[in-house]
């Protein structure tokens, strides 16, 4: 691995924690973006625009990076690029996002909730199901390599 690689992936992780941490200690609010969008989409009430800020805050930095002149992070191949070509096709795609919201649900969170607040408040219910989305993520990935090969 790169030094830079290293450097942009803890400063990521930084940042992350930092939000997780301002949101739980400025508004008491747990950093799950599952939960977070679901609340500004299904419920009323006066705390939707903290929800609208954060989410526009997370889709909003690649596009300060690409603005700001920095190449990190961009995930396409060619550096001209925004994003890179998708891995599979748009069916594909819109299947496996339907299955992350069915799992966010049927889970009470993501790895954003779980992973990372639930494991650094000691939850045992968050260790749980951060268990699973590891377990199944490993399983996806042996299967897609293993079994569909070039297929998927």
């Amino acid at each position: 691995m790169e030094t830079m690689s290293a450097l942009q992936g803890l400063l990521g992780g930084v940042l992350i924690g930092l939000s997780a941490t301002l949101l739980m200690g400025l508004l008491g609010r747990i950093a799950g973006i599952s939960g977070i969008l679901s609340g500004l989409l299904f419920k009323r009430g006066g705390d939707r625009p903290w929800r609208l800020a954060f989410l526009l805050g997370i889709v909003s930095g690649p596009g300060l990076l690409i603005l700001s002149g920095l190449d990190w992070g961009n995930v396409a191949g060619d550096s001209g690029a925004v994003v890179g070509v998708p891995a599979s096709g748009l069916a594909t795609m819109l299947i496996a996002g339907l299955l992350v919201g069915l799992g966010t649900g049927l889970g009470s969170g993501c790895t954003s909730g779980h992973g990372v607040c639930g494991l650094a408040r000691l939850s045992p219910r968050s260790m749980v199901a951060t268990l699973v989305f590891v377990l199944v993520a490993m399983l996806t990935v042996f299967v897609s390599r293993h079994w569909l090969g070039d297929a998927a």
